[in-house]
Formats: C-alpha cells, structure tokens, sequence
C-alpha cells in the first residue's frame, strides 16, 4: 500500500487542502529525511481506516513556497487543516498511537 497517499503541489494546495470540505492532514516531507519514511507507513494506515480525514503529502524541496508560507522549519511537520486555516500542526516523528492521539477530534477513533 505504500504510495497510497496523494500528493499535493503549491500549485494543487488551496483546491486540494484549503478548500477540502473536510479536514486534511498535511505530511511536508522529503526525500532525504529518514524520520519522514518512518512514519509514512502510519500516515497510510491512519488514511486507509480514517475517511474523515484526507491525509496528503507535500514535498518541501519540490514545493518551497507552501512550506515557506506556513513557517515549516523543520520536517516532519504533520498540519492539519479545517476551513482553509492551520487547525493542528504536529511537528517530529510519532508512533502512530501517539499521531491517532494528536488527530483526536479531526478523527473518529474505531474500536480495535
């Protein structure tokens, strides 16, 4: 399933993000950073059983203007975004326990 999530540019991010009529977590991320490929499989499992929620990856060396825009300092940053505002952001790498804890409220929790 890796792969699953979908990606997001500066040019595709206020349609695809800021007016999404639902929240929408926002992975800023690159290639070169290990913490980032750490959490990516939790990133897609949380999408894959969480439909409330759109889980999208931004590039930050391919898209610098978007992460510049909302002061991304250091990856991986998780934003999640409700109503074209930053309503959440996350910053470093998580378990998924604890990103499902983060999420709470943007997200309903199943019984296992």
């Amino acid at each position: 399933m890796a792969g699953a999530l979908k990606n997001v540019t500066d040019d595709s991010f206020e349609e695809v993000v800021l007016k999404s009529d639902k929240p929408v977590l926002v992975d800023f991320w690159a290639a070169w950073c290990g913490p980032c490929r750490q959490i990516a499989p939790s990133l897609e499992a949380i999408a894959a059983d969480h439909d409330e929620i759109e889980i999208v990856k931004l590039n930050i060396d391919e898209n610098p203007a978007t992460a510049a825009k909302y002061g991304v300092m250091s990856i991986p940053t998780l934003n999640v975004y409700q109503g074209g505002e930053v309503a959440k952001t996350i910053v470093g790498a998580k378990p998924k326990a604890a990103i499902l804890r983060d999420l709470e409220g943007f997200i309903v929790e199943k019984p296992q």
